[in-house]
């Protein structure tokens, strides 16, 4: 036996070989970046070809031979043996099956080991071809309490989400917490009890609102978990009170106009002050904004609205007292006389005098803005009803009384008096399904935000989540709040909506509502608001009502 130095390209494989499945491309790579720092350990073993050729052929060590190749080495050192009766074959199968993997606190120690002789991390990475951020976890661990290390290393060890919390904390914590729940001899470890005793709650930087200047202030520290994936920002700190007390002041700092400061409740939603109204729709500038910290300490704001404030009694708009009223030259009997006297002609020139189709549209604006008229709309808008169609309809009549207007302003006043009268918010403002049928019509579904967001996703049972992702590429989850977190996800490029929020109402509801509705024909019947049925079309003299309507004019 004697040791030579030979070029690995010359070596020739040995037909006997007992692995014969093929080696892992990551496993291979990491030995060629070994071989390529360090060097060959071991040197292969080879003998000389049996049948009279001047080669050699492996007996031990193809895997560094390709790995020297790999690594572009010009020679290696090999060990010349002479060949088994047996080709090799028993040397084979004792060479990979008796070798044991290092054993994970023995490879941390190692590594810790190196660092120590004088390797840096970045080098000890080239050498194992490992991440830079993966040696430093190793270390990390390497620095555990020597008395856990030595429970581990007999493979006892603690799952993942128990090894972090361990080796995140202080020596000095480690020691107490061990003390208490150290194993008797010859039993396991109670790790779920030891990573109890050291966990802390941590606040990440990726929920911070506030900058690194206001985190100096505070006297935040992060630290970077290794354990968490490498693409993400993984930085924490356990300082609870430092990190929401610079959150609070980031809020302070950055209120909005007609902004507040509030506390999550119980359920872990924000206190609004009383009779406000939590707004999801499109925010209007007279809203106001709250802003709070959820229970992981991330900033979050709601928008919400406050009713309008009521004049007091004897009171008028600008807070004057009202003067008394005097005397008027007709009594209240008499007026209530003219009144009835005016509505039924104007009922009667509605029904008999022919109108045009603009005029109609602009009497119907003008309607909707009278005294009488009380609609709970759902605009949002902080005036009454009347208050916001009344500059409309106004701009439908010039100083005399008379309708004058183009297109483009009937059609602005007659959006205006839809808006506010259709609404389908689940209060007193509800128009019920007359407004459903009017989203179907002007293509309301194409309005509709994006819904897949966590406040309206939480409204949604497993069962509605997991329909949610059957037409998308997103897998549910064991758990509810995973399934949503990814739907949350999927949804920040795309549109979700839910098709409960589509306009078109139900079959069955429409039928039901078109029957109940349905007109009667019966001249002795009056109409649903009293009303009976005017004159025969026969009974109007055309030329007397065109007479009359120049007889006004003039």
């Amino acid at each position: 036996m004697h040791i030579i130095k030979i070029d690995p390209r010359a070596l020739k494989d040995n037909p006997d070989d007992a692995r014969k499945s093929k080696s892992t491309p990551q496993g291979d790579a990491l030995l060629a970046a070994t071989i390529k720092a360090v060097g060959i350990i071991q040197p292969p073993v080879v003998s000389p070809e049996a049948d009279g050729g001047n080669g050699f052929i492996i007996q031990a060590g193809h895997r560094r031979t390709r790995g020297a190749i790999a690594a572009e080495l010009e020679e290696i050192e090999v060990i010349v043996t002479d060949a088994a009766d047996d080709g090799g074959a028993m040397r084979s199968m004792v060479e990979n099956i008796a070798r044991e993997p290092l054993n994970p606190v023995d490879q941390w120690r190692a590594i810790e080991r190196l660092v120590a002789l004088g390797w840096t991390e970045e080098g000890i990475a080239a050498a194992l071809s490992l991440s830079v951020r993966q040696i430093k976890k190793l270390r990390l661990l390497a620095n555990v309490l020597p008395a856990m290390l030595d429970q581990m290393a007999k493979g006892d060890m603690p799952d993942e989400r128990q090894l972090r919390t361990i080796a995140a904390a202080s020596i000095t914590d480690q020691k107490e917490v061990w003390k208490a729940h150290k194993p008797k001899k010859n039993e396991t470890a109670s790790w779920w009890s030891v990573a109890n005793g050291l966990s802390k709650t941590r606040m990440y930087a990726r929920d911070a609102s506030f900058d690194d200047e206001l985190a100096q202030a505070y006297g935040i520290a992060w630290v970077e978990d290794l354990f968490a994936p490498a693409d993400e920002d993984s930085r924490y700190t356990t300082d609870v009170e430092a990190f929401l007390g610079a959150q609070q002041e980031w809020m302070t700092n950055n209120l909005p106009k007609n902004g507040l400061i509030t506390e999550p409740n119980n359920w872990g939603q924000p206190e609004l002050p009383k009779r406000a109204e939590r707004v999801y729709g499109k925010p209007k500038k007279s809203d106001c904004t709250a802003m709070y910290l959820d229970r992981e300490g991330k900033v979050q704001s709601v928008v919400y609205r406050m009713p309008e404030p009521k004049a007091a009694k004897g009171k008028a708009p600008d807070g004057c007292a009202v003067p008394p009223a005097q005397r008027p030259d007709v009594t209240q009997k008499g007026q209530d006389m003219i009144g009835d006297f005016r509505t039924d002609a104007l009922h009667e020139a509605l029904q008999r005098a022919p109108i045009e189709d603009d005029t109609l549209m602009a009497l119907l604006v003008i309607a909707f803005a009278g005294q009488n008229v009380r609609v709970d709309t759902g605009s949002g808008n902080t005036g009454s009803f009347r208050s916001q169609i009344a500059p409309h309809a106004a701009n439908l009549v010039d100083e005399t009384g008379s309708l004058t207007f183009d297109k483009d302003t009937l059609r602005v006043a007659v959006r205006s008096v839809l808006i506010e009268v259709l609404s389908c918010r689940r209060n007193m403002s509800n128009s019920g399904i007359v407004s459903r049928i009017a989203g179907a019509v002007v293509g309301a579904d194409s309005f509709l935000p994006n819904m897949g967001t966590e406040d309206f996703l939480l409204c949604l049972s497993r069962q509605a989540l997991e329909a949610a992702c059957a037409d998308i590429s997103v897998l549910p989850r064991n758990k509810v709040r995973d399934t949503r977190a990814a739907l949350v996800e999927h949804f920040q490029e795309e549109r979700f909506v839910h098709g409960s929020a589509l306009f078109a109402p139900d079959a069955n509801e429409l039928a039901d509502w078109k029957a109940h509705n349905e007109i009667v024909e019966d001249e002795d019947v009056g109409d649903a608001d009293g009303s009976v049925d005017g004159p025969d079309e026969s009974d109007i003299d055309p030329d007397a009502v065109s007479e009359g309507f120049r007889e006004a004019a003039e």
